[in-house]
């Protein structure tokens, strides 16, 4: 979904500083604070080509960075086509409601169709409504639970 008052693209390393804000206002936002080495090894990962982990960001016409979208590519016992999850989806406050979540998702959409990508995946917290509302409108609901077992870091 093109935009005139926005631009979507992946990130290069002349993002990392607009990266690393939007990422610390998603951090906040779910009220999680991260070690920098994990924020510094994520963008490690998404600025290596090698790594599957990668990242769209939106910047306004002015180049103020209006949100991020942080995905995983991997392969799954379903298919031999690559999935896509979709880690992490966030909309800058003053852009939110302009149309940026639906653009991330479509864009990863053209790029899951361009690279033959069997599908694209993602959670959201059961209290985000806002986030489920415009997700309710592009996509499916799998009916999935998701459970997990938190490990001991060694």
């Amino acid at each position: 979904m093109p935009s005139a008052d926005f631009v979507i693209r992946p990130v290069n390393a002349a993002d990392h500083a607009a990266w690393l804000a939007l990422w610390q206002a998603y951090c906040r936002h779910y009220e999680v604070t991260l070690d920098e080495r994990v924020n510094a090894r994520t963008w490690a990962r998404i600025a290596d080509p090698a790594e599957p982990i990668h990242a769209l960001i939106a910047h306004g016409e002015d180049g103020e960075p209006l949100g991020l979208c942080n995905y995983v590519l991997h392969p799954n016992t379903w298919s031999d086509q690559t999935v896509c999850y979709l880690e992490d989806l966030y909309v800058a406050p003053q852009a939110r409601r302009k149309g940026v979540a639906t653009a991330f998702i479509e864009r990863l959409r053209e790029i899951g169709e361009r690279e033959n990508w069997f599908r694209i995946y993602w959670i959201t917290n059961d209290a985000n409504e806002a986030a489920q509302a415009v997700y309710d409108r592009i996509a499916s609901r799998s009916g999935h639970i998701r459970y997990e077992i938190a490990l001991e870091k060694k």
